[in-house]
């Protein structure tokens, strides 16, 4: 097991970052909400799926909550971005800041497509032109992180192998995880508090993380996230005041996947992201199982669909999803002591 030096005073100091942007986002949430429900920006509940199929199960379970207001997620990494801006001036975060902000901001047009009807379905971008819009951006992200941060030449470690020196490889390691993360970070997205109690923990393990490898600047910026995180899932918890939208959803996925490449714990991202994992193998299997054998494995895919359909009450979906992913994050902990 690697011996770690806790440094208090940068603990208190990623603290009082995190006491400070939950209260700031607190404070201007009721008015960013009131400006919501005042021009209806509310989010359309889908009755189709991708492939134009009808979703009657999913369209019952959430029809109560058509028009409830979306993109709660641009306070979140608005707030971050403009506390980040404003003190912490350190290289080592330009990339996760710039996945958060760029990534939100695709998002952003996903989630106002949806509200007025634009593109698919009941309005919203098509999966293609998603998915090609967050490839670019983890593609940029990648050749900064590739040349700029110098990670061509740096090890990827890998429990019971060790230390494997991708060179260029990096690059396509770096783009296929970070939008598999984002992607499944979407998936989460679908239950009151789900996604933002997941993302909270997520984040206050990469907060203590990246203080024990000393990249304190990293934390900073990690627990300044998770103040604004926490501060959206006090409006967020059932029943929900507005939605995170993808533009929350999409770029803390894609961030998280960042935060595992600059702090070298690529192999943990399965744990402190196990819930988004489950979420999206769900969904994998179930369009899989649809395609090829014409039948459904869950009643309503992705996962917490298929318990509520069970009959389950939404919290209940919710808080257990939430404690199995505080285990997970704590082993996930766990192997960063072991392993370094």
């Amino acid at each position: 097991m690697k011996t770690f030096d806790l440094d208090l005073t940068r603990l208190i100091q990623a603290f009082i970052f995190l006491v400070v942007s939950f209260l700031v986002t607190i404070l201007i949430t009721p008015i960013f909400t009131d400006f919501l429900y005042k021009n209806r920006l509310g989010k359309k509940i889908r009755d189709k799926d991708y492939e134009g199929n009808k979703t009657p199960i999913f369209s019952f379970l959430h029809k109560n909550k058509e028009n409830t207001p979306t993109m709660g997620g641009v306070l979140i990494w608005g707030v971050t971005a403009v506390i980040t801006l404003l003190t912490n001036f350190s290289r080592a975060i330009y990339l996760p800041l710039f996945t958060l902000v760029a990534s939100g901001v695709v998002g952003g047009v996903d989630d106002l497509m949806n509200i007025f009807g634009v593109g698919m379905a009941r309005g919203g971008m098509r999966f293609r032109t998603k998915f090609f819009l967050y490839g670019l951006i983890a593609l940029l992200g990648s050749f900064w992180f590739a040349y700029k941060l110098d990670w061509l030449t740096r090890p990827l470690f890998i429990p019971g192998i060790g230390n494997l020196v991708l060179g260029y490889w990096y690059i396509p390691v770096f783009v296929i995880v970070l939008i598999f993360s984002s992607f499944a970070a979407n998936q989460t997205d679908g239950l009151d508090g789900l996604a933002g109690g997941v993302f909270a923990f997520a984040f206050a393990s990469y907060t203590l993380i990246a203080i024990l490898k000393q990249n304190y600047s990293l934390a900073i910026f990690c627990a300044t996230l998770l103040g604004t995180i926490l501060a959206f899932l006090w409006f967020n918890i059932f029943p929900a005041r507005f939605f995170m939208g993808d533009t929350g959803s999409m770029s803390l996925g894609m961030t998280l996947a960042v935060l595992a490449f600059l702090t070298n714990t690529v192999y943990i991202l399965p744990f402190v992201g196990f819930i988004m994992l489950v979420e999206a193998l769900s969904t994998i299997i179930q369009i899989i199982s649809k395609k090829f054998f014409k039948r459904k494995v869950f009643r309503v895919a992705p996962i917490h669909h298929h318990f509520e359909a069970l009959g389950w009450p939404e919290a209940k979906v919710t808080m257990r999803f939430w404690i199995i992913s505080v285990v997970s994050c704590s082993i996930g902990i766990v192997l960063v002591l072991i392993y370094g």
